[in-house]
């Protein structure tokens, strides 16, 4: 009827009409609501003054069969959601150090840096307050290529995985994903960002190595160059920018009114802890040095032909000296081997060249007259500790490492730690506190990185979780490789994230079983030679051998002999 039709198209008035109807003492009834798109006639035995409203269906989408996707590059906005993530967890707003709980942290431990150095290979060790904290193998056989900048040549580019293979020169392809593409060099600026559209088959590119070859996965690259210096890390697209959380607030301010003043405008530098204190004439000189090195490194990729290396990063122990050795240090121990190429020398030498300052806590020691340097600080008893699968707590806790294709699984537990507080939560609390600094000391000696799961043991109280969170983070503010921790999660768990570049403990000391196919470990009481990087160095003058070589011949031949 005229009344139906007029109250379903003017549900206002007529909610008016029935309130006034009703008020009135009239006997017009409401009828429940249909949704869109269902019968609105009503039935023959609904009375003249019964009111029929519509409201719009359900959605029906939240159960889809179809996959779904997102326009542009996948990797791209995975990046910039852990960045809004990570605002959100105020993780850039970390307080900033007072000088004197800077000074007060500084001589609250004791670091030591010990070097000893063997025919084959260097072993640099770090000491705090006596205890191993991280461990290094410095293999000529083994060397890195992370921070060497190449003049690449793409090889494929994969759409549908948003990442593209670069023939660096070496026996194993590299890989670059669209998270690392500098998009402004090529214009796409404010578009949607497609690899397919930047990168094509033989084209040359200039990138740089951020991850060395991992099992069957190719060294990952960058398109985004930055070059580590002894107090700076300068990056010519502008892209890293900032100083050290590390240093209190007047030496931040100090070393921001230079920076601003020496650096141009398109390129940019992140400060170091080692800048603490250093003059400006040292900064700005650091700054020019890696701003030369960066214009050679223009001129020989305008005048080179792909693949090629432009750029080498020094060995692993000049690296651990400019990037670790600062004024935290009390003392660095050098154990050479008396040759041409002795540790010593070329340690001293770097050291007067760019931390003058530093020079009087550099030492030798004589391996003949004083023995062996890492038996007098048991660094070798504490390797072995460090490889083993249960570590024992000072109060009697435990904790069990295992490692796993995906993670690396922590169990705390208490064992014959029984507490003196008088109730359960305290003695547990008391006990996964002292895990917590525990399990940090082994992620750096173990250089742990992936995904980790920590099985804490369950609190009650909130506060107790939260104060577990803040002593695991408090803890690791002293690691250097990037982290991030969650929270304590519904079964009792903490979920973080390290960063893996290096070789770690367990790859420097043991080598795969081959009776239990992978398994377990075979250990080593020295470094083994196992550690050389997956696509075995550079490539060799006659190339590399292809996957239709003389093994895959082989193979051929011998199934079709057995298929005959």
């Amino acid at each position: 009827d005229d009344g139906s039709e007029k109250s379903s198209s003017e549900p206002t008035k007529s909610n008016d009409a029935d309130r006034s109807d009703h008020e009135g003492g009239s006997t017009r009834r409401r009828r429940r609501r249909r949704r869109r798109g269902e019968d609105t006639s009503g039935s023959d035995d609904d009375p003249n003054n019964v009111v029929i409203k519509v409201r719009e269906p359900r959605s029906r989408r939240s159960v889809s069969d179809e996959v779904s996707g997102i326009e542009g590059s996948t990797r791209v906005e995975a990046k910039k959601q852990r960045r809004r993530e990570g605002r959100a967890a105020g993780r850039r707003r970390n307080v900033v150090l007072t000088e004197a709980e800077f000074l007060a942290r500084r001589e609250s431990v004791d670091r030591k840096m010990v070097i000893r150095q063997s025919e084959e290979y260097s072993q640099l060790a770090v000491l705090e307050d006596g205890v191993l904290v991280e461990h290094y193998v410095d293999r000529a056989s083994a060397t890195s290529a992370i921070g060497n900048v190449y003049l690449g040549k793409v090889q494929s580019v994969l759409p549908s995985m948003e990442a593209a293979f670069v023939d660096i020169g070496r026996r194993r392809n590299a890989v670059i994903y669209a998270g690392e593409i500098e998009w402004e060099k090529y214009g796409e600026v404010g578009k949607e960002h497609r690899i397919e559209q930047v990168l094509k088959t033989g084209d040359p590119i200039l990138v740089q190595v951020t991850k060395d070859p991992v099992g069957a996965k190719g060294a990952r690259l960058t398109s985004h160059i930055s070059l580590p210096g002894r107090y700076v890390v300068y990056s010519p697209d502008g892209k890293l920018s900032g100083i050290s959380r590390k240093l209190f607030d007047s030496e931040r301010k100090r070393l921001r009114k230079i920076v601003d003043a020496t650096m141009p405008s398109e390129a940019s530098v992140i400060v170091r802890t080692a800048a603490e204190g250093v003059s400006e004439e040292d900064l700005t000189r650091d700054i020019n040095r890696l701003k030369a090195q960066w214009e050679v490194i223009e001129r020989k990729a305008g005048t080179s032909h792909a693949p090629q290396m432009l750029y080498s990063e020094p060995d692993l122990t000049v690296r651990i000296i400019r990037d670790l050795f600062n004024e935290d240090f009390s003392e660095l121990i050098v154990a050479g081997n008396g040759g041409s190429d002795d540790a010593y020398e070329t340690i001293k030498a770097y050291v007067d060249h760019v931390a003058p300052s530093l020079e009087k806590r550099l030492t030798k020691w004589d391996t003949q007259s004083q023995g062996d340097l890492f038996q007098k600080y048991r660094i070798d008893e504490q390797v072995a500790k460090g490889l083993e699968r249960k570590v024992f707590l000072p109060s009697g806790g435990s904790l069990v490492i295992d490692r796993t294709e995906a993670m690396t699984v922590i169990d705390v537990n208490t064992g014959k730690f029984t507490g003196s507080a008088g109730n359960l939560e305290a003695t547990v609390t008391a006990n996964n506190l002292e895990a917590a600094e525990e399990i940090v000391r082994q992620l750096r000696l173990r250089d742990i990185g992936g995904i980790i799961v920590i099985d804490f043991i369950d609190m009650v109280l909130p506060a107790n979780r939260e104060l577990l969170v803040r002593r695991l983070i408090e803890c690791l503010g002293r690691d250097r490789t990037r982290h991030q921790v969650s929270e304590v999660t519904s079964l009792g768990l903490v979920q973080m994230t390290r960063k893996k570049i290096g070789t770690g403990l367990a790859e420097a000391f043991t080598e795969e079983c081959s009776s239990c196919g992978g398994r377990g470990y075979v250990r080593h009481d020295k470094p083994v030679n196992s550690q050389a990087p997956a696509d075995g160095g550079e490539r060799s003058a006659r190339g590399r051998r292809t996957s239709g070589g003389r093994k895959s011949s082989k193979r051929k031949s011998q199934r079709k002999s057995h298929e005959n």
